[in-house]
């Protein structure tokens, strides 16, 4: 009884374990310069999920949102979310920033300015 107890447990928890590791994902985001002062942000999850409606930051080096002028002379603030194409554009700021791709805690991808190019 004792011996089939423990088989019966040991099975439970096998399959738990590999059953959350078959669920892990990790996030990815890549952005690009796209030479016209404007910034491509893609997004996804390495098993192969969209990243469409996930946050995403533009921020300074204090963490606050950057606002900048779009070629109408409009302010924009530097947030939203991920197009169902799972990317996000952006007018390139003048200023050091960093992109924050926010898909929950532990799912954030932060990439620098310096880090972004061509």
């Amino acid at each position: 009884m004792r011996k089939t107890l423990f088989v019966l447990l040991t099975c439970m928890l096998s399959g738990f374990f590999l059953t959350s590791s078959a669920l892990a994902h990790t996030p990815l985001c890549f952005c690009y310069d796209n030479g016209d002062e404007t910034i491509t942000c893609e997004g996804g999850f390495s098993d192969g999920s969209s990243a469409a409606g996930v946050a995403i930051r533009i921020v300074d080096e204090n963490d606050e949102v950057i606002a900048v002028k779009d070629k109408g002379g409009e302010v924009i603030c530097l947030e939203g979310k991920m197009d169902e194409d799972s990317e996000f554009t952006f007018t390139k700021p003048e200023v050091l920033y960093k992109v924050i791709f926010d898909a929950g805690p532990g799912h954030t991808v932060e990439i620098e300015s310096e880090d972004i190019t061509e």
